[in-house]
């Protein structure tokens, strides 16, 4: 009896790392599933909000993200140009590849500094990667000598989203979709000063309490 207790014992004290093993990497399987569900969360929704904002209609791919081109930015440098007449003169821009090309694409830019982007109409690639809690140059880590993004990019209507959008939307355009290199040539912008004051004109970041007086609460 005594012998039979005895190997019984040597069973468990061989089996017992193992139970420990496990028992000590569940939580962090867990944990990684939780991110992984995240991760996927937010990927799908932004795609959802990269295809319903209609970023395709002018990056490439309308509203498909299996067309070819998709997000790829402008091929044809004759039909994808857009022309823009102001005061100043004619000016040509072209829409950007947004794929994470490191080279060609976004893929040198942090999610920070796309969400300033769509945010404040900020160019990635000649804003800081801080935090922004300011519209007025100078001010918050808003930029004294801002670089805008040239119409049509509509981002004072993207500005309106909220941030968690706006989040959603950079973290799908970085992580959801293959880098492709495409070099699309620079866009011959309007002036930074005048898109700046295109910016102030457009009105406030955010919108009046609802109900307005054009606006009614539910009867």
């Amino acid at each position: 009896m005594l012998r039979r207790w005895g190997s019984s014992l040597r069973q468990l004290a061989w089996l017992l790392p193992i139970f420990l093993v496990a028992a000590l990497a569940r939580p962090d399987a867990t944990a990684s599933e939780e991110l992984d569900t995240q991760a996927q969360s937010r990927l799908t929704r932004g795609r959802m909000l990269v295809i319903s904002s209609g970023c395709g209609d002018c990056h490439g791919g309308f509203d498909n993200p299996a067309a070819p081109g998709w997000l790829q930015g402008m091929r044809d440098t004759v039909l994808q140009q857009f022309i823009i007449p102001t005061p100043m003169g004619t000016f040509k821009t072209r829409p950007r590849n947004l794929t994470p090309d490191n080279t060609t694409g976004l893929g040198r830019f942090s999610e920070r500094q796309i969400f300033n982007a769509l945010r404040f109409g900020l160019r990635p690639g000649e804003t800081p990667d801080v935090e922004i809690t300011s519209t007025t140059p100078g001010q918050g880590n808003f930029p004294a000598n801002p670089k805008f993004l040239a119409p049509p990019m509509p981002w004072p209507a993207f500005r309106h989203k909220p941030d968690q959008d706006l989040r959603d939307i950079a973290f799908y355009l970085k992580n959801g979709l293959k880098p492709v290199s495409n070099q699309v040539p620079d866009s011959e912008g309007p002036p930074d000063f005048w898109v700046g004051l295109y910016g102030q004109f457009i009105g406030p970041a955010t919108p009046p309490a609802f109900p307005t007086t054009n606006e009614k609460p539910p009867q």
